[in-house]
Order: structure tokens, then sequence, then C-alpha cells
């Protein structure tokens, strides 16, 4: 008997067991489906969004590309902006610079201008008072002209003051004569030797002045003497190259001058040097 109960007790629990085993088991295959369900529907949205973002990658890639592009042709053009910004500051420095020599040479322009203008208006001074001495000369020449024997005697003794080193008595007597009488036969000599007097005292340029004159007397026998002093005149002032010109413009007008052989001689040392 008791075996018998023991026997429907283990049913009893075997049943209930299996009861239990089965609705466990139905649970958690509920379960299980519910969560594979969820599952496909998230891998959906993951092939959904993978399919968009392979629609979209091309077109983000191409945006991206052509952002690069943007961003070169913008770096090339602040470049070229910046080098032509920099040419244009180089270009105004350098204009401005020029500018400042400008105003440099104009001032001194300016200044060489004023100088040249003083320089005029003292020239035309002096020759207003060289015109009114002349015509004082001219007008005191008409009234005080000398005979010809007073102004050889005039002229004799300017030679005799020459000879002897009184050199202001024999310029004021000879420039005398010049001034007094120059159709005289005798004017001339007198300018050769006033021009002589400032040679001797070694006042070259009033000298070559007064050489020069002596070719204005027509027929005057004094030219070759003058020529070669002009050739020393200039050689004691150093100008070796007008020295020169007037040493060899005796050789060419003057082949007969007794002074040729002079005038050849000092051309060759001056030629050496």
């Amino acid at each position: 008997m008791s075996k018998q109960i023991l026997k429907y007790n283990i049913l009893a629990l075997s049943f209930i067991l299996s009861t239990f085993t089965f609705s466990q088991s139905s649970s958690a295959s509920r379960e299980l489906s519910r969560l594979n369900n969820s599952l496909n529907t998230q891998n959906m949205r993951i092939d959904s969004l993978g399919a968009q973002m392979r629609l979209l990658l091309p077109e983000l890639q191409n945006a991206l590309s052509a952002n690069l592009k943007a961003k070169e042709q913008t770096d090339s053009v602040a470049i070229l902006l910046i080098n032509r910004i920099n040419t244009f500051q180089n270009k105004m420095r350098l204009i401005e610079d020029k500018i400042s020599y400008v105003d440099s040479v104009n001032f001194e322009i300016l200044a060489q201008l004023v100088m040249v203008e003083n320089k005029i208006v003292t020239l035309a001074n002096s020759f207003t008072e060289m015109y009114d001495l002349k015509n004082n000369n001219s007008s005191a020449n008409v009234s005080s002209k000398i005979s010809p024997v007073e102004y050889k005697k005039t002229y004799i003794d300017a030679l005799s003051a020459y000879q002897n080193g009184d050199y202001n008595k024999a310029i004021n007597g000879f420039s005398g004569l010049v001034l007094t009488d120059p159709s005289n036969d005798l004017a001339d000599n007198s300018q050769y030797w006033l021009a002589e007097c400032y040679y001797t005292i070694k006042n070259y340029k009033r000298a070559v002045i007064e050489f020069e004159k002596v070719f204005s007397f027509s027929g005057t026998d004094k030219d070759d003497d003058a020529q070669l002093k002009l050739g020393h005149c200039h050689r004691s002032m150093g100008n070796i190259k007008k020295a020169k010109e007037e040493y060899q413009r005796l050789l060419d007008y003057f082949p007969g001058s007794e002074f040729y052989d002079k005038a050849r001689n000092s051309l060759k040392q001056l030629s050496s040097q």
C-alpha cells in the first residue's frame, strides 16, 4: 500500500515538474522570439542607415573635395594678393625715393639758377659800367687825341718803363695809347707790350685776354709773337691741352715765323710728358 502511494507521489511529482518545465520553456521561447524580433528590427535599421550612408558618402566626398579646392584657390589668391601688395609697396618706396631725389635735384637746380641769376645781374651791371666807361673814354678820346709825335714819345716812355721793370707805369702808358688812338701805327705794338706786361708779372689770365686783342689789328706784325705767348700763358697755367693747341696753331698759320722752331720745340716737350 505504501509502495503504491509512493509510486503515485512520484508520478505526481514528475507531472508537476514536467508542467513547470514546459511552462518555463514556453516563456523562454517567447522571450527569445521577442529578442530575435527586436534584433531583426535593429538590423533592419542598421541596414537602412548603412544604405543612407552609402548614398550620402559620395556627396560628402564631393563636398569635401570642393571645399579643399576652394581653400587652395583662396590660398593661391591670398598669396597672389600678398605678392602684389609687396610689389606695390616696393614701387611706392621706389617712387618716394625718386621723389626725394628729384626734390633734392630741383633744390640744387634752383640754387644754381639763383647763382646764375646773380651772375647775370652782376654781368649786366658790369656791362653797363663798361658801356658807360667806353662812352666816356670815347668822348675823352675825341677831345684828347694826341698827335703822332706825342703818341710815339709816350710809346717810347712806356717801353722804357717796361724794360726798367716799372710795369705799372708801362701798363698805364700802353693801355692809354690803345684807348687814345687805336688806329695809330704803333697801336698794335702798344697792345702787344701791354700783354707782355701782364705776362711778365705772371697775370696769365689777363695776359691771354690782351694777347688775343693783338689779332684785332689788321696788318700787324706782332701776331706770331702773340700766338707763341698764348701757348706760354696756357702752359704756365697748367692748361697743357690748350697750350698744345696754341703752339700747333702757330705751326699751322705762321710756317715762316721766326718763332716756328720755338713753338715746335715747346709742343714736342709737352707731347713727351
